[in-house]
């Protein structure tokens, strides 16, 4: 729904308890788990972190009894106005024969014997 390549998800509780890391196999094991199982009810707040997309998301969790038929969430407030990932940065130097290091060619014109 968020549209997040590789999202970091923690609750807001002071404590930094991950649900979703973008490290693989991390937070595997919490797949299976409900929101419930971490403590979470009406009024918890998470953090959501795309560093790939340079983005976060408050999301407010709030309980509701008027969702329609097999409809598990619905997500209400204002989307992201960029998605994607981040555009490069551009590069300010310029960089000859693939080197970096500002080496320069030898302009010396020392006597020759």
């Amino acid at each position: 729904k968020f549209a997040m390549v590789a999202p970091d998800v923690q609750i807001e509780d002071g404590k930094g308890t991950i649900l979703i890391s973008s490290e693989e196999g991390e937070t595997e094991a919490n797949n299976h788990r409900k929101l419930s199982d971490f403590g979470i009810r009406n009024g918890t707040r998470l953090q959501a972190d795309d560093f790939l997309q340079d983005y976060t998301l408050l999301i407010n969790v709030l309980h509701s009894e008027d969702l329609e038929k097999d409809v598990e969430f619905e997500v209400v407030g204002d989307a992201p106005e960029r998605i994607g990932p981040k555009p490069s940065e551009p590069t300010s130097r310029n960089i000859s024969n693939g080197s970096d290091d500002g080496a320069q060619p030898s302009t010396s014109t020392g006597n020759q014997q």
